[in-house]
């Protein structure tokens, strides 16, 4: 009986020893570990746990005061013998009161029991020490976790896992609890996993750390300790995939909700939250029911959680699908070298400051249109489940808010508000609109502001170039003062679902399209600029270009190192202020400027045939021959161009014309102006071959002889036939290639009404809009310069070397008129004829060579050799230029079939007319 009562209030001591540690008490209810047996000498049989339940066997034992005593003292013993172990009292027994017999044998019994058998007593010693190691005092504490950029995030570290609690806390095993009692248990225990804690016999598996991002997000898996009925274990494990879809849902709001992953995130955290708080709700409501209702089961449980279990389940596997486009499941090493093509994005980053971190670049985030698109995407997946149809619409609903608040923002205001890069329309920043007055490029127009393809909802694919073009012409309207971005807009819709939404962007995009076209073709007059570069590019009207070539022709002569190009610039504003010109009248006439350029017009047409891909021949005999390799020869070959081969004009064009008129336009309004000029400068030539030819002596004089005679009608004829290919060309260039597209260019500029002020909210016709405007005038551009033949490298090497040809040939007129004063037996050593040549060299330093004083019998060959040979060498090239105009009008230009016949009538009689005369 004495053992009994030491082993009950030794289990009342160790009861308050845990409760004093901060167990909960049904922990407490078990204070011995199994595997710890002191055998029948030292305790009973009956574990300290079932002592409550139990009642005692002492029968009608009295009680009297000796008997009190000593069960005080027995307990006050057994106490210390918890406390100290059995130690204490085999070192140091107790000591004796005075007067009470039975202490002394009590004490004596007990004493003695340990001599009497000694192996029992180190067994018992030795268990004890190992309880002893075993036990240690268990003080579980709380630390706060660093801050994210979630502002709801938990700043609380996770609870200690169940498997590192004391075997002192572990609660009585399942199989020795009756079916009830396992029910009640499992019910109390499945309220806690559902809200991501760990139960008493619900836990964590082994290989799950709460700690590790990664797990968390994957969610728990839970295991059910042992002896738990087949029945139950089944429902339970059917339940528990709600505890784990839970926790990785909760995981992924907290994640998704940082700042790095945008707005659109944020929004649909903040709807999933809502669905989570429901959940939330369910769960009061069954605790409520366990604690009240005493009919709750495991089976009544299940039934009341279907319907959230379901929904718990298209929230997991949205979490899921999102976060491995995150590559947050798995490391995923090779999208990040994906992340380097974006240079844009990258340059941009720096150019604000932005620090490349090590892990910023690492993974591509799946944020913005992506989001939208998922969600979009999932929802026709889904689109038979009805629940989950309502669900992934609240949600889309609910992510779409902040999107479309940036779309009308950039549909109505032409603004971008996106701080987190989620826009479908990316601007670069860096691209503004006050570096176009010095340097007006294509930049701003086409790079400022573009799509990113791949982050485009599925709702704005189809309407995605309109929702960039109606931004963009506001931005630009904006800035010039058109737009009020102060005034809000209002009755727009906010969501993807609104039946307005694709209403809203054809409507903006109609009236951005009328109001930027209003502002080009009215208030800044784009037809009147469009006329003027005709007159200055085109030498339309052109009186006061012949002008300026008469008068800057002795500077036009020179090398293009040498010419002055201010005296050019001055000599060009004082012919443009000519009254009775029509340059006069130009309201844009401050707007030319003169310019010297560096580069042969062939060589530079040469390469940009050859980079844009246009060249009919072997690439590497077209790269190799006409590409210049290095500076040794480009310098020569540059240092040898005159100033007719350099001149050009540049055009100075305000925003937002420039858009319009932007510097490539303007280089292919230059490289018609070149050719033009080529060939206006090579007729000059020409015509002044012929004013040679009718009032030089040397020419006007009939000789006596009839080879000298018939010599000077073939050089007539061959510079005849020069002349009349350098008109018929231009010609053809101006009056059937220049004019009949640009009529059709104006008719596209003009439009068949004039643009009217729309609202935001109406839908008018839209004849044309901005973009076909620029690309009209890129195309007419485009089309002059393939009908001049300027776009084709064999038809302009053949060409080249036709005006080449005819070039040398005018200039060698000059010399050949003083030739034939020599050669003429008639002429040579006459008064006329000296005198003639005194005007050839007046000056004393370059006196009059003798050979030209008398006549040269031998002279006339040699003329008639080199006039042979200018003749098969033009005859030549204008047989090619016809043989590759007949195909290419067959295959690529029609246009060119025109110019075919023309020079192919006149080089039949040319060549007719050339041979009797040879003969």
């Amino acid at each position: 009986m004495s053992n009994f009562n030491n082993t009950r209030s030794a289990a009342q001591g160790e009861r308050k020893t845990a409760a004093t540690i901060g167990a909960r008490p049904r922990l407490a209810a078990h204070t011995r570990p199994k595997d710890l047996d002191l055998g029948e000498d030292v305790l009973p049989q009956d574990s300290a746990s079932n002592a409550p339940h139990r009642r005692t066997t002492s029968g009608t034992h009295k009680t009297t005061a000796s008997s009190r005593m000593n069960s005080e003292r027995r307990t006050d013993r057994t106490h210390i013998t918890t406390r100290e172990t059995l130690q204490v009292r085999a070192t140091s027994p107790v000591k004796q009161a005075k007067g009470d017999s039975s202490v002394g044998r009590s004490s004596l019994n007990i004493n003695t029991a340990p001599l009497t058998s000694r192996p029992n007593e180190e067994k018992v010693e030795m268990l004890a020490k190992k309880e002893k190691q075993v036990e240690q005092p268990w003080c579980p504490q709380v630390t706060l976790v660093p801050h994210t950029t979630a502002p709801l995030a938990m700043r609380v570290s996770v609870p200690p896992v169940a498997s590192s609690i004391p075997r002192s806390l572990e609660p009585p095993p399942l199989k020795q609890l009756s079916s009830d009692d396992q029910e009640l248990a499992i019910l109390e225990d499945l309220l806690f996993v559902f809200m991501g804690f760990e139960g008493q016999y619900i836990r964590f598996v082994n290989s799950y750390n709460p700690s590790l991002e990664k797990d968390r997000l994957a969610g728990p898996s839970y295991t059910i300790l042992p002896g738990l009925d087949p029945s139950l274990r089944d429902l339970t494990t059917t339940m528990l995939k709600m505890a784990t879809h839970y926790s990785a849902v909760e995981a992924f709001i907290e994640v998704q909700s940082r700042d790095e992953f945008g707005t659109i995130n944020h929004a649909l955290c903040a709807s999933i939250r809502k669905v989570l708080k429901d959940y939330i709700v369910l769960i009061a409501q069954l605790e409520h029911q366990l604690l009240n209702n005493t009919s709750l089961t495991l089976h009544v449980l299940h039934l009341h959680t279907l319907p959230t279990a379901q929904m718990l389940f298209q929230l997991y596997t949205l979490a899921q699908e999102f976060l491995r486009k995150n590559s947050l499941l798995e490391d995923d090493l090779d999208e990040s070298i994906d992340d380097f093509d974006d240079v844009d994005n990258i340059l941009e980053q720096l150019r604000d400051g932005g620090d490349l971190a090590p892990g910023s670049m690492s993974k591509k985030i799946c944020k913005g249109g992506n989001v939208l698109r998922l969600l979009t995407d999932r929802l026709s997946y889904m689109s038979g489940d009805p629940a989950a149809r309502t669900l992934l619409e609240t949600l889309l609903r609910d992510a779409s808010r902040p999107y479309m608040n940036m779309l009308n923002e950039w549909l109505h205001h032409g603004g971008i508000k996106d701080p987190h890069a989620e826009f479908l329309i990316k601007e670069q920043k860096s691209i503004r609109r006050d570096r176009l007055e010095d340097d007006y490029t294509d930049e701003y127009w086409e790079k400022r502001y573009t799509i990113r393809d791949t982050d485009v909802p599925p709702q704005l694919e189809g309407v995605k170039d309109k929702v960039l073009l109606a931004g963009k012409y506001l931005n630009v309207v904006r800035e010039c003062g058109g737009v009020d971005i102060s005034t809000e807009v209002e009755d727009v819709p906010k969501s993807f679902d609104d039946p307005r939404f694709l209403n809203n962007v054809n409507s903006a995009y109609a009236h951005a399209n009328s109001s930027l076209l209003n502002l080009l073709l009215t208030t800044h007059a784009l037809p009147a600029r469009l006329r003027s570069m005709k007159h200055y590019f085109f030498l339309d009207q052109s009186d006061f270009f012949s002008y300026f070539l008469f008068l800057s022709e002795s500077e036009l002569k020179k090398p293009v190192a040498t010419v002055n190009v201010g005296k050019l610039q001055s000599l060009l504003d004082l012919v443009l202020r000519q009254p009775g010109s029509i340059a006069a009248q130009d309201p844009f006439k401050e707007d030319i400027k003169v310019h010297m350029n560096d580069q042969y017009l062939t060589k530079f047409l040469m390469g940009v045939v050859n980079v844009r891909g246009f060249d009919q021949e072997a690439p590497d005999e077209s790269l190799e021959r006409h590409r210049t390799p290095a500076t040794q020869s480009t310098s020569e070959e540059d240092s040898k161009m005159t100033g007719f081969e350099a001149l050009e004009f540049k055009y100075s064009v305000p925003f937002p014309l420039s858009l319009v008129i932007s510097s490539k336009t303007v280089v292919r309004y230059q490289i018609i102006f070149r050719y033009l000029l080529s060939m206006r400068h090579l007729e000059r030539l020409l015509v002044g071959s012929w004013e040679d030819h009718n009032k030089v002596i040397s020419w006007t004089h009939k000789s006596s002889d009839r080879k000298v005679e018939l010599y000077k009608r073939q050089a007539w004829t061959l510079r005849a036939r020069m002349l009349n290919f350098v008109q018929q060309f231009t010609y053809y260039c101006t009056a059937e290639v220049i004019e009949p597209n640009w009529k059709n260019l104006m008719k596209r500029v003009n439009g068949n009404t004039a643009p009217a002020e729309t609202s935001r909210h109406t839908q008018p016709p839209v004849n044309r809009t901005v973009d076909e405007l620029m690309e009209d005038h890129v195309d007419f551009l485009d089309t002059c310069l393939k009908e001049c033949m300027l776009m084709n490298s064999r038809l302009l090497k053949v060409h080249a070397r036709l005006l080449s040809c005819c070039t040398m040939f005018a200039t060698y007129t000059s010399s050949l008129s003083r030739t034939l004063c020599a050669v003429d037996p008639s002429l040579a050593g006459t008064a006329p004829a000296l005198a003639f040549l005194a005007t050839q060299y007046p000056s004393s330093k370059f006196p009059i060579p003798d050979r030209l004083k008398s006549f040269d019998a031998d002279g006339l060959a040699k003329l008639h050799d080199t006039l042979v040979r200018y003749e098969h060498n033009f005859n030549t090239h204008l047989r090619m230029l016809l043989e590759a105009l007949d195909y290419y009008a067959a295959t690529e230009t029609v246009a060119l079939s025109r110019l075919c016949a023309q020079l192919s009538m006149s080089t039949e009689r040319g060549e007719e007319g050339g041979g009797g005369w040879g003969r």
